[in-house]
């Protein structure tokens, strides 16, 4: 492709995002549903995030890179700081004084929580991002159900992991493939990688076993790592937050993880955070998809969950 090409692909690209920034409106009007995703480990680490899009993309054939995840569309986005010991203080008060939250742990994942967590410690990418893809597809899912004119929908993650993706592959190389260049052991490397783990992988002569794309796409296989430990550990950096719906925009910067309670709280006008006075919003004056309860919603993404 030629070099102007390119430019004027990535101007047309540009100027179409300008235009969906500037259309952009707040929707201040009160929240009628509340729901958290929440990606048990990582899901929303930045890192996970890009190769969980690219993964998806390329399990549709395409090269990856210009796949959009459904959170990816949500207009609203945050960081998180983590400190993972004290995130249950906060879950407390979403499950337990915040009343009219459902809260869905890891694509609802009560039967399927901890799977990407799980791929992530024992250093299996390929669990851990196909499990994260099935997670944006529950997101997907609940944005059918629901109506974002009067559900608040946030998705972020309790922690992330000490995963990393890059190598400067061309576009559309595999996920889970081998980078193009080559270590000055002479020796390939996944562009998929953890800085601690099971997947330590040097021998007492200092030498690392030789890997190709059969080996390293197979299910089961544990990418190489840095640090040897039984068990990858989770990452201290800030985790994404992404949000829609009524008062959304209340999302931004950078904020501890107490902030996203209370920010969905005062959304739907739920102690401690009564007196919001927070109007609902109109009723449309055209024919609408039918809008689930929290309740029906809940039902439909285990049956969806177990379907997938």
């Amino acid at each position: 492709i030629s070099c102007s090409y390119r430019m004027l692909f990535w101007n047309a690209k540009g100027k179409e995002a300008l235009v969906t920034a500037l259309s952009l409106k707040h929707n201040f009007h009160l929240a009628k549903n509340l729901i958290l995703f929440l990606g048990d480990g990582e899901c929303m680490g930045v890192s996970t995030v890009t190769a969980t899009r690219i993964l998806k993309g390329q399990l549709e054939g395409k090269p990856g890179e210009e796949t959009v995840l459904t959170m990816d569309t949500f207009p609203n986005l945050a960081l998180s700081k983590v400190f993972y010991y004290e995130l249950f203080s906060i879950y407390y008060e979403l499950f337990y004084d915040f009343r009219g939250l459902m809260l869905i742990t890891t694509c609802v994942f009560f039967t399927a929580r901890g799977r990407i967590d799980h791929g992530h410690h024992a250093s299996e990418a390929k669990k851990a991002l196909y499990e994260a893809v099935e997670f944006d597809r529950a997101i997907a899912r609940a944005g059918e159900l629901t109506s974002e004119r009067d559900t608040m929908s946030v998705v972020t993650a309790d922690h992330s992991h000490v995963f990393s993706f890059g190598s400067s592959s061309p576009r559309g190389n595999p996920v889970l493939g081998l980078s193009t260049k080559i270590g000055t052991d002479k020796k390939y490397f996944t562009t998929a990688l953890y800085g601690n783990g099971p997947g330590f992988a040097i021998d007492s002569n200092g030498t690392r076993p030789d890997i190709n794309i059969n080996i390293t796409s197979a299910t089961g296989y544990t990418q190489q790592s840095a640090v040897p430990l039984s068990s990858e550990t989770h990452g201290s950096e800030d985790v994404a937050i992404f949000a829609k719906g009524p008062m959304s925009h209340l999302f931004h910067g950078v904020q501890e993880q107490s902030y996203i309670a209370h920010a969905m709280a005062y959304a739907a006008c739920i102690d401690p955070y009564t007196e919001c006075n927070l109007e609902p919003a109109p009723e449309p004056n055209h024919a609408a998809p039918i809008q689930l309860s929290a309740g029906m919603l809940l039902l439909a993404l285990l049956t969806f969950i177990n379907l997938i």
